[in-house]
């Protein structure tokens, strides 16, 4: 249930990003799942997983200057997120997207919900809800450059 779930976490966060007002049309989202097969329990845990993500302990960005450090994983976190997933996680540190803190809610989220690695889709869903949580004024272009994996936008 768990990926037909994240699935439909997909599906929103891709219509969402179409520029389509949710709250206008949640009804009609709702009927296009039913209709692609989703079970009304799964849409419901789809969309309270996601009201609960983000709001989660919110809290804004900080404008102060991070000391860059490389994350050591634990042995927990190398076995709730393939290394691919942990790659990623590290490139868009690296690249200034997550802060310390945002990075460390990620990996916590990712192991408290891995009943198997989480895969590199799957981190990409879990980042780019935390990054609507945490900077919904500044989403748009490090979202749309997660998805697309297209690097070169965030610099031009």
């Amino acid at each position: 249930m768990r990926d037909r779930v994240l699935a439909i976490v997909n599906l929103i966060t891709q219509y969402i990003l179409e520029d389509q007002g949710l709250v206008a049309n949640e009804q009609e989202m709702v009927q296009e799942l039913l209709e692609f097969g989703f079970e009304a329990d799964e849409i419901d845990a789809a969309f309270t997983w996601m009201e609960t993500q983000t709001l989660h302990e919110e809290h804004a960005l900080s404008d102060r200057l991070d000391i860059p450090a490389q994350r050591i994983f634990t042995t927990q976190e190398n076995l709730a997120l393939t290394r691919e997933a942990r790659g990623f996680l590290i490139k868009l540190r690296s690249l200034g997207i997550l802060d310390q803190e945002t990075q460390e809610e990620i990996i916590e989220r990712a192991v408290d919900s891995a009943d198997e690695p989480m895969g590199l889709q799957d981190i990409k869903q879990l980042a780019v809800l935390s990054l609507f949580s945490n900077a919904q004024h500044q989403w748009r272009k490090e979202v749309g450059c997660i998805l697309d994996d297209d690097w070169s936008a965030l610099f031009h």
